[in-house]
């Protein structure tokens, strides 16, 4: 069964008021997703991998100590990685839920210093990549930074929040300016509730 790229769980307008364009959720969703899905069924014919499922692609195909991934891994993970993070956003973000709330400032200080240690993880990834939130192993919560595709699959964590910082996602809105496209994100753009419901 051929992946297929999921549809926007909200109109590509949505999220415009919040500061992420019509047009960037065109380009970003509509074109740089359905690459990676499109590119991701092509390697995958024939394979040992063809008819599993995303998450085992990405696990099985994670090369640790790697200077460059390969082909399937990265656009499984990418594929993986959107697919999250359309879901991690939302047009009324809302309140912090009281229990993520708690697990934000028992780890970090503060909900602020979670955003700015969260920021500045997203800033300090250099080239292509993503910040994260995590649940690790151990139960903890941790922010990460992961080059190009990699993602907190490949380290055995639950991903509760994530942010593309692949300049396709923010240089429409937000041109080479990633601290602002962050913090944006952090104020404007998180569906909590989502984040939330990954603890």
């Amino acid at each position: 069964m051929a992946f297929t790229l999921p549809d926007l769980p909200y109109a590509h307008d949505a999220l415009a008021a919040g500061g992420m364009s019509k047009e960037t959720l065109e380009y970003h969703h509509d074109k740089h997703h359905k690459a990676y899905v499109d590119k991701l069924n092509e390697l995958i014919a024939g394979t040992e991998w063809e008819g599993k499922s995303l998450e085992d692609i990405v696990r099985g195909t994670y090369q640790a100590g790697a200077v460059a991934q390969n082909g399937i891994f990265n656009n499984a993970s990418q594929h993986w990685n959107h697919a999250q993070f359309w879901e991690m956003m939302g047009p009324n973000p809302g309140a912090i839920p009281g229990e993520l709330e708690k697990g934000l400032t028992e780890a970090f200080g503060s909900v602020e210093e979670f955003k700015k240690k969260f920021n500045e993880a997203g800033v300090g990834q250099f080239g292509s990549g993503w910040a994260w939130l995590v649940k690790d192993k151990d139960g903890s919560l941790k922010i990460t930074k992961t080059e190009n595709g990699v993602n907190p699959l490949c380290f055995g964590q639950t991903a509760l929040l994530g942010c593309d910082v692949w300049e396709h996602s923010y240089y429409i809105d937000f041109r080479n300016a990633r601290p602002k496209y962050l913090e944006n994100f952090l104020n404007n753009l998180v569906n909590w509730e989502n984040v939330a419901s990954r603890l």
